[in-house]
């Protein structure tokens, strides 16, 4: 087999790159941090106070510059299949909980505007929030073992 560069096969075969897929939760929540930390002072619309929308239009919420705008504008996340840049989606696609989401985006947290630093933050936070929680759980189990044997063995 003879190894030549990509731009040298051009001429021999047709090259096409095939896209990175991000496939878990916690690279999708670091990819969407990474495109607000390049602009970091940059600030984005909240979604008006989305705890006083109806169940069945929440998740339709959107505004045109949110982070989750941004995200939608990336072709890396909508490779990955992030379909909109709606309220739902942004649950669905990044696996985030509703006060999560709230949290995030809602304007009766953050007022009106959001800088891209911050919600960066908040982003990585979550994204490794799943395993620390797991983590702490488990050890306050294990913690509270022997005393709840002593009290009831």
């Amino acid at each position: 087999m003879e190894h030549r560069a990509v731009d040298q096969l051009q001429g021999v075969a047709e090259v096409t790159a095939q896209p990175l897929i991000l496939s878990t939760r916690r690279a999708r929540l670091e990819r969407w941090a990474e495109l607000l930390e390049q602009v970091p002072r940059r600030l984005f619309a909240t979604l008006p106070e989305v705890e006083l929308v109806p169940w069945p239009r929440r998740g339709t919420l959107r505004s045109d510059n949110s982070p989750l705008a941004l995200a939608y504008a990336d072709p890396l996340l909508r490779a990955s299949g992030l379909s909109g840049d709606t309220y739902g989606e942004a649950r669905r696609f990044f696996g985030l909980r509703e006060g999560q989401v709230h949290r995030l985006l809602c304007s009766c947290v953050n007022g009106r505007h959001l800088r891209a630093d911050l919600t960066a933050r908040r982003l990585r936070g979550f994204a490794s929030y799943r395993l620390e929680r797991w983590t702490l759980g488990l050890a306050a189990g294990a913690a509270t073992m022997p005393g709840l044997l002593f009290l009831f063995g």
